[in-house]
């Protein structure tokens, strides 16, 4: 089979080698270069029980994708010899009102009972796990087998992983100006190089799928939703664990990099950074762990998450027969890379 992919990101690229592993031949179509779009920006939490919100399958989704990383990082470390900083370091969803504690125990309890491992902890103990937290903390659901994973060094090595593959080829600086159809079927992409003809297309374009000319109004539109993220660096480092509070989390890496964020503004897609982003993501992650007042400012950008209209995630067969999707992950596409190209190729190959 010849398959073109719309879309270089983590979706797009996982995707292509996961194709390429049943013997597809792939196109992938960048429009800038691989990876330097939102997926690149991400923080790279693997937060599938602090993200899940009850039981059912968007959770059990969730958890076997966080549990599938740590085989997936050993396998591209061992394929291309890039360590992807997969880590289960834990996280913290931490209350510091009163109010806010009931929600907390509420969580713990239903996934303590799906056989999650989870804690509902005072403020000491969860001071004992991470003294970086501020004293207003007053309770925590803990989650220690959530993990993070770095985003920049995952799509290092799929890029990788992908130019060592026979049968998968990137082409970067590649716009997609349409779907090709005949009758009621995909049938290739129309490009600024011209017309491409194959058996499926699969569009992984991120916040930018619905602005593909062709896509079927069935297919739920997706929309960007920027986020501003700053990194901050703290000598030595003293956080170790992922911590979410009202507003915001913050994501030690290990070396003394900490990732602050972040935002969810629907502005179209408008890339700036603010300063009144930036101000409230610093409130955020002073809040939640006050020895970050004093860390440099290493960076900070921001970048579109694919929220789609339905809600959930858009992973296979499309209502226009020859077209897939893999897109509209929201704040989840890292952690459901890896997922959703599995998805997609049985999807794709008629499993």
């Amino acid at each position: 089979m010849k398959i073109v992919i719309v879309g270089g990101g983590v979706m797009g690229c996982a995707t292509a080698l996961s194709l390429a592993g049943r013997g597809a031949e792939v196109v992938v179509l960048e429009r800038s270069v691989p990876g330097a779009e939102a997926s690149t920006a991400a923080a790279g939490i693997l937060g599938a029980q602090v993200e899940s919100h009850g039981p059912g399958d968007h959770a059990s989704a969730l958890v076997a994708a966080r549990d599938a990383y740590a085989g997936w990082a050993d396998a591209l470390r061992s394929r291309v010899g890039i360590d992807v900083g997969y880590k289960r370091c834990g996280v913290m969803r931490v209350a510091l009102r009163e109010s806010d504690v009931a929600a907390l125990s509420a969580t713990v309890d239903w996934q303590a009972a799906a056989g999650l491992r989870a804690e509902l902890l005072g403020g000491e103990a969860a001071r004992s796990i991470e003294p970086g937290l501020s004293s207003a903390v007053i309770a925590a659901a803990y989650f220690p087998d959530d993990a993070q994973v770095d985003p920049r060094r995952l799509l290092r090595a799929l890029v990788a992983a992908m130019a060592r593959e026979p049968t998968v080829t990137v082409r970067s600086g590649e716009s997609v100006r349409g779907l090709l159809t005949s009758g009621e079927r995909c049938v290739g992409v129309a490009t600024d190089s011209g017309d491409m003809h194959c058996d499926a297309v699969v569009l992984a374009a991120g916040s930018w799928s619905s602005l593909v000319p062709g896509v079927p109004a069935s297919v739920p539109a997706v929309k960007p939703v920027r986020g501003q993220i700053v990194m901050l660096d703290e000598r030595p480092p003293t956080l170790r664990t992922i911590v979410f509070g009202a507003g915001g989390y913050v994501v030690p890496r290990g070396d003394g990099l900490v990732l602050c964020g972040s935002t969810m503004e629907h502005v179209g897609y408008k890339r700036e950074v603010t300063a009144l982003g930036v101000r409230d993501v610093l409130a955020t992650a002073i809040a939640l762990a006050p020895e970050l007042a004093s860390a440099q400012v290493e960076g900070m950008w921001s970048s579109f998450r694919p929220e789609s209209a339905s809600g959930a995630p858009l992973i296979g067969a499309s209502a226009m027969d020859g077209l897939f999707l893999a897109t509209g992950h929201h704040r989840n596409g890292i952690l459901l890379a890896r997922h959703t190209a599995q998805f997609v190729t049985r999807a794709v190959m008629g499993d």
